[in-house]
């Protein structure tokens, strides 16, 4: 059956190429767009199109046929990557995600993900969700820890699928910002999508896709002048607590790509832990919920700004 994906053109994607932007929808290599074009899976407004070369313009309409994306070889299982249980019974496993670990295979990153690591542990998530990412419902950035739910059987990730997109699994990540937010708590309310500067990176513009993203500063410091700040996601969008926090003047500190990498933490990624996860189990409905700590990394900065107190 088709699986289309589509998406209007912004101004931040205006003079790209299709073959680029088919790469960036479908998040497969560029070689991989252009097989995709010539096969006739990508229209651009509503026709087929066979050029990936050609310039798109704000407001045209790509639509990608993502059952027809070129083969590529299936994840395999890897016992070399260290998979951090919290939790598993038959039809789910909650992990707690190191840092610098990739969720699963994709473009630059096709070995030693997460996904592979599962699946040395258990091999019947194979048969589980997208073939390409089995098991997995929800995914973390490569810089950040901490808690992610996988489906174990195909019940259980349709009833989570669901879940999540009514918003019934409450995700808390804790976030270490510059500055002092103004007001304690509050919800950011900001759509996301492509950076008008960079496509590959994100920001809120009037375009975006809607995100919202509750948050409250649980204890401030005077030197350096941080805040750590507990956040709620009602969505999830790409990058979304690292983008809402950017935009209200707050980066998270130690992200180099959203303006928070400065002295004097330097971190080498950002400080953002997935922390709690509540939800009810997806098949037998038991109230869940789950915390892990801080990895010893933020641990030691967030104990360095405590040490200025």
């Amino acid at each position: 059956m088709p699986e289309i994906v589509t998406e209007e053109i912004p101004e931040s994607l205006a003079g790209e190429r299709l073959d680029r932007v088919v790469s960036l929808i479908a998040e497969i290599s560029r070689s991989d767009a252009a097989v995709t074009i010539a096969s006739g899976a990508v229209q651009l407004d509503g026709a087929i199109a066979s050029i990936g070369k050609l310039r798109l313009k704000v407001g045209q309409v790509v639509s990608v046929d993502l059952s027809k994306l070129p083969q590529v070889e299936l994840p395999g299982p890897d016992p070399s990557v260290l998979v951090n249980i919290v939790y598993v019974d038959e039809h789910i496993i909650v992990v707690n995600k190191a840092a610098g670990v990739v969720v699963h295979p994709g473009a630059g990153n096709m070995e030693h993900t997460l996904v592979n690591g599962l699946l040395a542990l258990y091999p019947e998530i194979s048969s589980v969700g997208e073939e390409h990412r089995p098991g997995i419902v929800h995914r973390l950035d490569i810089g950040t820890t901490g808690l992610l739910i996988v489906a174990r059987t195909q019940e259980a990730y349709e009833e989570l699928v669901a879940m999540m997109s009514l918003r019934e699994v409450k995700r808390h990540y804790l976030a270490l910002v510059w500055g002092h937010p103004s007001a304690p708590m509050g919800t950011i309310d900001a759509p996301i999508g492509r950076d008008p500067r960079d496509p590959l990176r994100m920001a809120v513009v009037a375009s975006g896709k809607p995100a919202r993203t509750n948050y409250e500063v649980l204890v401030t410091f005077p030197e350096p002048e941080v805040s750590l700040v507990a956040c709620e996601l009602e969505t999830g969008r790409t990058h979304q607590i690292r983008v809402h926090l950017q935009a209200t003047g707050h980066p998270v500190v130690g992200d180099p790509n959203y303006g928070g990498a400065r002295a004097p933490l330097v971190l080498g990624r950002p400080f953002l832990h997935a922390e709690r996860l509540v939800f009810d189990h997806p098949i037998t409905g038991e109230p869940l919920t789950f915390e892990v700590p801080l990895p010893a990394d933020l641990q030691v900065a967030l104990d360095r700004c405590q040490q200025d107190v």
